[in-house]
């Protein structure tokens, strides 16, 4: 017999079955989602790995009819069962208790006894705002404990602009406080000192409340430490810009376009752009290119133009899955998506995108949001995405704006120095005797939710943020007391997952408000036209012309913004007060 048949023969029984079979199946969690590049181990291989491709769906050759298979992914329990090549396998894998809590429903402030009594919800021209539920008086000895989370969000006040500006009612749920007194840099005088350079400071103040003379206003300031610019990590960005026909106007696309060329001028060597588009399609308009070949960048990004339906949820994805190819260690790994938030292609829904980026949270990728455009403006959607991508999220109306967010405020905007940053208050009974947190407004489904859990958001670099209470002071306090409560910053650096608590003490030390330093007049200038048109039932006898007249007493005339702002107000002013008259 000729030695390549023996050869053959050999081969035949000694491997009967070798690559004859199929195994075929898809990888899914609990909740139905897809899960894209999860390992594959099967006995019959050894250690070779294998992996799930797109939609969850794996196919290996296997050398026998049945076989065993252990299946890895992070964030879930491994998953190990007897599988047959005969039929399609669906492998649900289970998502540890972790993982699960990032799915809940989330709130932006947490109090014990929060009542669904307050809805409000308005939308126009064909916008979308998030249906918000105002939080309270809370009985400070029967729920001494409440919190909120940091972010860096600033949308509502862009979004407040745009509306009076076109002579317009601002809708209710389009009113975050917190994002209005977030837009201006309300620096307190008495910062406590930081232990580390890692560390927040805070200032705390307590006035006289000028709409109620028998309650305070205690005004918490945090400032987040600040990145060495001479050590600024490089930056791996991923442009998601939308492009479908709902762009074609002049104040989205052409303003976009304008505002990532300033963007792409301050950009470095060591820095990488690349660049999804979406409408009628998803597409790479530019692969992965160094921040110095600005001209290559800026030709793309003047070639776009708007045409198509817009699919979004394709478009998320592919964004993603450029960003992790590309991913620095230790650099700023984020997805800029620029849209007026109109999806209409995929998963559309604002739980279905909800649960699309909250699925990839654990990448280490930051997602901003950036908002654009006027008559089908989805900002709820666009708030979601942003606050589950453990990113932020601003409105863009005008090209100052740009400027301001992407260029001026670029470390605060671009770089996190915390992630799931939020804070717990404990009040001191003895002193306080009920409170309300002013804005950091919750969805009336996360309130409806018995399981929905703070959420921590994001804070970018010398960040400074502001939460302001009123508060009622208990009725007769001792002489020596002189403790408001503490105040337990909770956070993590965005490459650890340990948490870090700080912990600051609250004094009691009330001032008059006329004695109270400009940033603080200002800030409750802010509180009074925010919540007049967050139509508040608690600013009772106070009207516009109030908040200008506190306002004019406390602007720095020197500051664009805070001038802008007594404009602002002048026009709600006019509006509002028109209409009644009508």
């Amino acid at each position: 017999m000729k030695p390549y048949l023996l050869v053959c023969i050999f081969v035949c029984f000694a491997f009967p079955s070798f690559s004859q079979y199929f195994l075929r199946g898809e990888i899914k969690d609990e909740k139905g989602r897809q899960l894209e590049r999860a390992k594959i181990l099967l006995v019959s291989k050894g250690n070779m790995p294998f992996y799930s491709g797109n939609f969850g769906a794996f196919g290996i050759l296997c050398p026998y009819p049945q076989d065993t298979i252990t299946v890895f992914y992070d964030g879930y329990e491994v998953y190990k069962k007897a599988v047959n090549t005969k039929v399609f396998n669906e492998i649900i894998l289970k998502m540890l208790p972790e993982t699960a809590s990032l799915y809940a429903n989330k709130l932006s402030s947490r109090t014990t006894n929060l009542e669904d009594n307050s809805e409000s919800y308005f939308a126009t021209l064909g916008e979308s705002y998030s249906s918000l539920i105002e939080n309270q008086f809370v009985n400070a000895k029967q729920y001494p404990e409440t919190g909120f989370s940091l972010n860096i969000d600033k949308a509502s006040y862009s979004n407040i602009r745009r509306f009076i500006n076109n002579g317009m009612y601002v809708p209710s749920n389009a009113v975050r406080i917190e994002e209005m007194l977030n837009y201006f840099d309300l620096r307190g005088l008495d910062f406590q000192k930081p232990r580390d350079s890692s560390s927040f400071s805070a200032a705390f103040t307590i006035t006289n409340c000028p709409w109620n003379n028998n309650n305070f206003l205690l005004f918490v300031q945090l400032q987040a430490p600040k990145i060495n610019l001479d050590n600024i990590p490089p930056n791996n960005l991923v442009l998601l810009i939308d492009i479908s026909g709902s762009m074609d106007h002049p104040a989205k696309l052409p303003l976009l376009q304008s505002a990532f060329k300033l963007l792409i001028e301050n950009l470095r060597a060591e820095d990488k752009v690349s660049i999804v588009t979406y409408g009628g399609g998803v597409h790479v308009a530019l692969s992965t290119t160094s921040g110095n070949n600005k001209q290559k960048i800026n030709n793309i990004i003047d070639s776009l133009y708007a045409d198509g339906d817009t699919p979004g949820e394709n478009a998320i994805r592919t964004a993603y899955s450029i960003a992790k190819a590309n991913f620095i260690p230790n650099g700023n790994n984020r997805i800029i998506l620029a849209t007026d938030g109109d999806f209409n292609v995929g998963q559309t829904t604002e739980q279905e995108l909800e649960n699309l980026v909250t699925f990839q949270k654990q990448s280490g990728i930051f997602l901003t949001c950036l908002g654009v455009g006027m008559g089908n403006y989805k900002d709820s959607k666009l708030e979601i995405l942003a606050k589950k991508g453990n990113g932020n999220f601003a409105y863009i109306d005008n090209i100052h704006e740009a400027e301001k967010i992407l260029i001026q405020e670029f470390t605060k905007t671009m770089y996190a120095v915390a992630i799931d940053a939020y804070a717990n208050v404990q009040f001191n009974p003895a002193v306080i005797r009920r409170y309300r947190l002013i804005g950091f407004d919750n969805k009336k489904s996360a309130i409806r939710d018995t399981t929905s859990l703070l959420e921590g958001g994001e804070v970018g670099s010398g960040h400074n943020m502001m939460a302001v209470f009123e508060i009622t002071p208990a009725e007769n306090i001792n002489a020596t007391e002189n403790l408001a409560g503490t105040l337990n910053l909770i956070f993590q650096l965005p490459k650890n997952p340990q948490k870090i608590t700080q912990k600051f003490i609250l004094p009691y030390r009330p001032i008059s408000f006329s004695e109270a330093p400009p940033q603080i007049k200002l800030a409750t200038a802010i509180v009074m036209f925010g919540s007049l048109l967050r139509q508040s039932k608690f600013i009772k006898n106070f009207g516009f012309q109030d908040a200008i007249n506190l306002a004019q007493t406390s602007i720095n005339t020197t500051n664009a913004s805070e001038q802008e702002l007594l404009q602002l107000m002048q026009k709600a002013n006019n509006i509002y007060n028109y209409r009644k008259k009508r």
